[in-house]
């Protein structure tokens, strides 16, 4: 809440106002049931009808100045809560943004866009809410009673006993259902887990005639958060009628009192009427105050949920300044590293000691899971070394500004990802003055300079989500290009090439060394055949080093490269 309190105090203004004005619309309300009491006990009693059309024109003034006082206090409520939301999701979004990648793996990306959107707008809503009738609803109650005490004291006498008891049920219900919107919460944390899950792999769910067993397994999480909601909504919807009940019970007890009262002369019609009116008032602020109190619990429960988020600080840390001179010789050295990931039995790395010079092409070879992807990761520090260092130009990369250590490397993951925009939008964002002709020199590099002049609209081809309208091979070279353009002195190619022919993943390869000013090429594959040409190949087996050195040496010497090889050749010297 913290947070939520820090963003508001940019609203000071409206966060005043908003409760004022609404302060001013309920004292003009309290006003009426005194003016129909005068209408009732002066006017009607004396029949006197210019006095009734004076009372009436005033009523009406009062309820037009409370409409007035009402629309201006929603506008600055509304002002207040959207911008609060604004900033809140601002502030979110680029909190999400300096996590690390295991910040990212431990909060998991369904409960981030939860956070990011339900959550936020039930803030919003509750906020909203909050300005509005806060301050209004217990005012209208006390002020109420405090009007039917200047009226009869003995009648007022129900009001006091009346309003706690209401009091009682209000809170009760709000402390019951807080900790349970909790959890209603979380469970539409797992629901959107479920279903983004399926969205990703309809392809695949479909390719296995998984459909029913999806559907199922949807419905079993979707029936468990609709039945925690119906028990939770049955305990809040009992607030209402169990308020009617209390409010009508204390209604007919202020009319038989009333009643006695008048009958012996100590009250008027006029105030029985107006104390009616306050007890109307009371049940119909009370009502509201029990909706308020709801939509508050949910919008303190969700932004507890979003706090939690800002309050998750990164664990890595980078410096404002370079710390340490820059080394001439070896571009990238690793030093006895170790890799162990957040709430991993088992460490994934494990005593990796490899030095790369400018220039160089280093292949990274390996069974699935032995540790490739999650060495290269440590270079641009997507990880952070849990032992031994990585260091860039002689520099640990903890030593380095995040954005000066992620300038120097170019990174190509497994997944070849664009986004929503143009080609020339995308492949920008490795450089973004880069121009057409250093875009196209990028494309030319990559291998896709030719599906992309035959498109229609050439650099400025739409790119749908994800860039479905692309095939995988078209989309592994857009990323390519995209990393290419800003000219890294550090190349990581992820396993990128792995939707490409061999001819083409050769074309680039031999493209990529004849770069001007070659960078340093860390080349992550599957294939043997796209690291025969290697300054150096890394052989890594269940994360520990299993050979260094030449194709031709890790043949002779390397039994875990000789096996990966002649698995993939028919026969011995075979290449690609």
């Amino acid at each position: 809440m913290k947070s939520l309190f820090r963003y508001m105090a940019n609203y000071k203004k409206e966060c005043i106002l908003g409760p004022l004005f609404k302060l001013l619309e309920a004292s003009f309300e309290l006003l009426v049931p005194l003016v129909m009491a005068a209408v009732i006990d002066v006017g009607i009693q004396n029949r006197d009808v210019p006095y009734i059309w004076r009372m009436c024109l005033l009523m009406a003034a009062l309820g037009v100045v409370g409409l007035v006082c009402s629309i201006t206090a929603q506008y600055f409520a509304a002002k207040a809560s959207v911008g609060v939301a604004a900033k809140l999701r601002r502030a979110l979004f680029a909190h999400i943004q300096e996590l690390s990648f295991s910040d990212m793996d431990t909060a998991g990306t369904s409960t981030l866009i939860t956070r990011m959107t339900s959550d936020i707008n039930q803030v919003q809503n509750g906020l909203n809410l909050a300005l509005r009738l806060l301050l209004r609803s217990p005012f209208v109650v006390f002020g109420a009673m405090v009007m039917a005490f200047t009226i009869d004291v003995p009648a007022a006498l129900i009001f006091v006993v009346a309003i706690p008891l209401l009091a009682v049920v209000v809170f009760g219900v709000m402390l019951w259902t807080m900790p349970r919107y909790k959890r209603v919460q979380a469970g539409l944390d797992k629901l959107l887990g479920t279903t983004r899950e399926n969205l990703t792999g309809v392809r695949v769910v479909r390719a296995f005639g998984r459909e029913e067993a999806e559907v199922q397994e949807f419905e079993r999480e979707n029936d468990a958060l609709t039945r925690l909601q119906v028990h939770v909504g049955r305990v809040s919807a009992l607030m209402n009628p169990v308020t009617y009940v209390l409010i009508n019970l204390a209604t007919v007890v202020l009319l038989w009192v009333g009643a006695l009262r008048v009958d012996t002369g100590l009250l008027t019609q006029g105030a029985v009427v107006a104390l009616l009116n306050y007890m109307s008032q009371i049940l119909v602020e009370l009502i509201k105050l029990a909706n308020l109190i709801i939509s508050i619990t949910r919008a303190l429960a969700c932004a507890g949920r979003v706090q939690t988020v800002l309050d998750t600080p990164s664990t890595m840390e980078f410096p404002q300044q370079v710390r340490g001179p820059v080394e001439t010789g070896a571009r990238v050295v690793f030093q006895n590293v170790g890799l162990t990931y957040r709430g991993a039995g088992a460490p994934s790395l494990e005593g990796v000691n490899l030095s790369a010079a400018p220039g160089e092409t280093i292949g990274v070879i390996g069974g699935t899971g032995s540790g490739k992807s999650s060495l290269v990761h440590l270079i641009p520090r997507f990880y952070d070394a849990t032992q031994g260092a990585v260091l860039v130009d002689g520099r640990n990369v903890r030593d380095y500004p995040l954005e000066e250590l992620r300038s120097k490397v170019g990174v190509v993951p497994q997944q070849a990802m664009l986004f929503t925009g143009t080609i020339r939008e995308n492949l920008r964002w490795g450089k973004p003055d880069a121009t057409d002709q250093e875009l196209w020199q990028a494309l030319e590099i990559a291998q896709a300079r030719e599906f992309v002049e035959q498109k229609p609209g050439g650099l400025d081809e739409p790119v749908a989500q994800g860039g479905k309208n692309f095939s995988g091979g078209q989309r592994q070279r857009l990323t390519i290009a995209r990393a290419l353009v800003r000219r890294p002195e550090i190349l990581i190619l992820d396993d990128s090439a792995s939707a490409l022919d061999f001819a083409t993943d050769l074309k680039l390869r031999r493209a990529i060394r004849k770069m001007e000013g070659g960078p340093t090429v860390f080349l992550v594959s599957q294939r043997a055949a796209s690291l025969l040409h290697a300054d150096k190949i890394l052989v890594l087996d269940d994360g520990v080093v299993a050979g260094v050195g030449t194709h031709q040496e890790l043949l002779e010497n390397c039994q875990v490269y000789r096996e990966i090889y002649q698995s993939q050749f028919q026969r011995e010297g075979e290449s690609a």
